[in-house]
């Protein structure tokens, strides 16, 4: 990693202008260094990718923002928008705790501002993207890249069910395979339904051999903290991806193992987990279709709303940390100044945190989970 954008104690992190890609993070943890992101194979440069390739492609690794997510904007951007696409330029008055950058093109006519910042003794990495203007509902989501070449038990705060897009990945067999059925909703991530008339099981990381697919858990009403954590096998670390269920409540997977033939990805993209936190309610392939929608209907946010003479933000946090190896997650929870993080099988860490980041307000003095 070229020299950290920021750094703090017991944490670094890379960042490129370009696409505005997190594209590292190393927390040092228990006398070792914890570093979870997939970097894509041909990221490093140095081949030919087809002319079409969009810049987030071309670069694919660590973290990046989408607006919109999963589409092209009205005015020519590149798939998952111009935040994925375009270029950052610094903002005065950075430190090593905090910079902010501005992208260098309006998305649906709002400014930019993403704040990337750390604090010492803290796995955590807190992001916030300010939309100044602009006007109209815009699909949102963060999209963290993590390396699971040996697996992974990817865990969920609660659910109100599993949902599929309204069409596969992969959907030539020329070029691809997607084993998932689409434009279909289930309760239980263990059995979701497959397009074969199998089941796949969500929870353990590869779904399916040599597979391209995706689904999205759709968060249940009343949950405090909107939390994900994926926990490698054989490796002994832990991803945390942390929300306000309320602002993002879709956990978008995005299983990349091997299943697309095509340039880029010709076979080798493998290992790959995307864990996607949004309001992006056009990715869901049966509740998009209702009226109203069950976000909406549940006061969640299906898409992120500008403020033509305002401000509208996204919060988000990153975490990695030491772990018991193959042990899932039970809970994360807030409670005071600490995040608790409890396994299956009784591992915990407290762990320092900002507690009000995410403003999600008290919950009667009880820990939020």
């Amino acid at each position: 990693m070229a020299a950290p954008a920021l750094r703090a104690q017991g944490i670094e992190i890379g960042f490129e202008a370009q696409c505005g890609f997190v594209a590292a993070m190393r927390v040092s943890d228990g006398g070792r260094e914890v570093a979870m992101f997939h970097v894509a194979p041909w990221a490093a440069g140095g081949e030919p990718l087809p002319a079409d390739a969009a810049p987030h492609l071309r670069g694919l690794k660590g973290d990046f923002f989408c607006a919109p997510f999963a589409a092209r904007s009205a005015d020519g951007s590149d798939f998952h928008g111009w935040p994925a696409n375009g270029i950052w330029s610094e903002l005065a008055g950075g430190t090593a705790l905090c910079r902010r950058w501005v992208l260098d093109h309006a998305v649906a006519g709002a400014a930019l501002v993403k704040e990337l910042s750390v604090a010492d003794g803290q796995p955590f990495l807190y992001q916030r993207h300010v939309f100044i203007g602009g006007e109209g509902g815009v699909p949102v989501a963060n999209h963290a890249n993590i390396a699971v070449p040996g697996g992974a038990h990817p865990r969920f705060s609660p659910k109100r069910w599993f949902e599929t897009p309204a069409s596969q990945q992969e959907t030539d067999p020329a070029r691809g395979r997607s084993r998932i059925r689409p434009a279909t909703r289930a309760a239980d991530p263990r059995a979701f339904p497959a397009a074969d008339g199998g089941t796949l099981d969500l929870t353990r990381y590869p779904w399916a051999e040599r597979d391209e697919d995706f689904a999205v858990g759709v968060e249940a009403e009343g949950t405090g903290l909107g939390w994900t954590a994926v926990s490698r096998i054989g490796t002994g670390d832990l991803f945390l991806s942390l929300r306000d269920p309320r602002a993002l409540p879709m956990t978008m997977l995005w299983h990349s193992n091997g299943g697309r033939d095509y340039p880029p990805w010709n076979g080798r993209h493998r290992g790959c987990l995307g864990v996607e936190e949004g309001a992006a309610l056009p990715m869901l392939g049966v509740s998009s279709r209702e009226v109203p929608d069950p976000l909406t209907a549940s006061g969640m946010a299906p898409v992120l709303t500008l403020v033509p003479d305002g401000t509208a933000e996204v919060r988000h946090v990153l975490g990695m940390i030491a772990w018991p190896a193959e042990e899932p997650v039970a809970a994360v929870e807030i409670a005071g100044d600490r995040l608790r993080v409890t396994g299956e099988g009784g591992a915990r860490r407290d762990l320092p945190f900002r507690a009000g980041f995410l403003g999600l307000g008290p919950r009667d003095g009880a820990p939020r989970r």
